[in-house]
């Protein structure tokens, strides 16, 4: 028999306090200042990379990794990227792979798919945000938590023991409302953006208005808010580090929203994570195209060709790939992607995971970069 829940602790949705009447900028001044100031320098760096969806798609791998992990769903970057190399080549079998791995693809997945609808001139609206679920869930375990559809039942945050509730979410009853006054504050309120970002995120996560994804997509949230506002340049700002490494702390503070109206320290909570992170994100991208430059001369040197860079291109948007898909998806002519890879691997600077065997492909990886982006 399941035991009963213990709801002794439990801290309940703030009815009818959002949003927030009044916020403290005396203390919220400092903390914004160097956030706004972190993003701009990362969102400079971004600016001048000759194509930061090449470069930094690593960063979005990292960042599902990051966000599922906070949820309990375990993998890694190399099973991510893995799994992708398997089936482009047409290889593997999707319901041969745990399901911990696929659950952190469609989060990726999830993520690319709004940064598409958004640059395809969808808003940033209800539909947005039930479209990331749907995607997220549409597959595996979570295909039978609804995707895309609001909850109509009460749900709760519990916590380690999951029998202790910690928090209470809006009622269903509720929910609709609560959805409106949400939109209504992103689109209607004058606060600064950062500002804006960190109370829009807290009252989705106190709403919870799904069965399950919340904490996901409400991250896949904060990334395409700052990219949609035009605080970055491209969708490339990820903040799951810094806030698993700072779960407790996380976890409390949004709590703490609802139990005694500290949207203040919310924030300037918020506004350290972004500051942090920022820092954080331009140390990885600054080391991702610093070796983009230094494999330029090598693949150059190496290959000799006219088609070098096109090469290098490739094996940075996919680190890990079997040569039928280099052959037929990279444009350069096949006999010189076959050699290509020979030559690279010679070298050092790719790694033959699996030798061809019959009709199955040989699996490369591209080592420099995973050493990088591993989390």
């Amino acid at each position: 028999m399941q035991p009963s829940l213990n709801f002794a602790n439990a801290v309940e949705y703030h009815y009818d306090a959002f949003p927030p009447e009044r916020l403290d900028y005396e203390l919220l001044l400092k903390p914004l200042a160097s956030a706004t100031d972190a993003i701009a320098r990362f969102d400079q760096m971004l600016t001048t990379l000759h194509n930061s969806e090449i470069l930094l798609a690593p960063l979005r791998n990292q960042e599902a990794v990051i966000s599922s992990r906070m949820e309990g769903t375990i993998s890694t970057i190399d099973e991510i990227l893995r799994y992708e190399a398997e089936v482009e080549s047409g290889d593997e079998d999707p319901e041969g792979i745990r399901s911990e791995v696929i659950e952190t693809i469609l989060y990726q997945r999830a993520l690319k798919a709004g940064q598409k609808a958004l640059e395809e001139g969808r808003p940033f609206s209800e539909w947005l945000v039930r479209s990331l679920h749907q995607s997220l869930l549409f597959f595996g375990r979570g295909a039978e938590k609804h995707p895309g559809e609001y909850k109509n039942e009460q749900n709760y945050l519990a916590g380690k023991t999951k029998k202790d509730i910690l928090f209470i979410p809006i009622s269903p009853e509720k929910l609709r409302d609560g959805i409106d006054n949400l939109f209504k504050y992103l689109n209607d309120s004058d606060d600064q953006i950062l500002i804006k970002t960190a109370i829009f995120h807290v009252e989705f996560e106190a709403l919870h208005p799904f069965e399950d994804g919340n904490g996901r997509v409400g991250r896949m949230l904060i990334t395409l808010l700052l990219w949609h506002q035009k605080k970055i340049s491209a969708p490339h700002f990820y903040i799951s580090g810094y806030l698993e490494e700072n779960k407790d702390e996380y976890i409390d503070k949004m709590k703490n929203v609802s139990a005694v109206g500290e949207w203040t320290k919310w924030c300037v909570f918020f506004l350290e994570a972004l500051e942090a992170q920022a820092k954080r994100n331009l140390e990885v991208a600054e080391a991702i195209r610093s070796l983009y430059e230094n494999m330029k001369v090598e693949f150059s040197e190496t290959l000799a060709s006219k088609w070098s860079l096109q090469a290098l291109d490739f094996v940075f948007a996919n680190p890990i790939f079997r040569t039928n898909k280099f052959i037929n998806s990279s444009g350069i002519p096949p006999t010189s992607a076959r050699r290509f890879a020979t030559d690279l691997t010679k070298i050092g600077v790719l790694e033959c995971l699996e030798e061809a065997s019959g009709p199955r492909a040989a699996l490369y990886v591209f080592e420099p970069l995973l050493r990088l982006v591993r989390v």
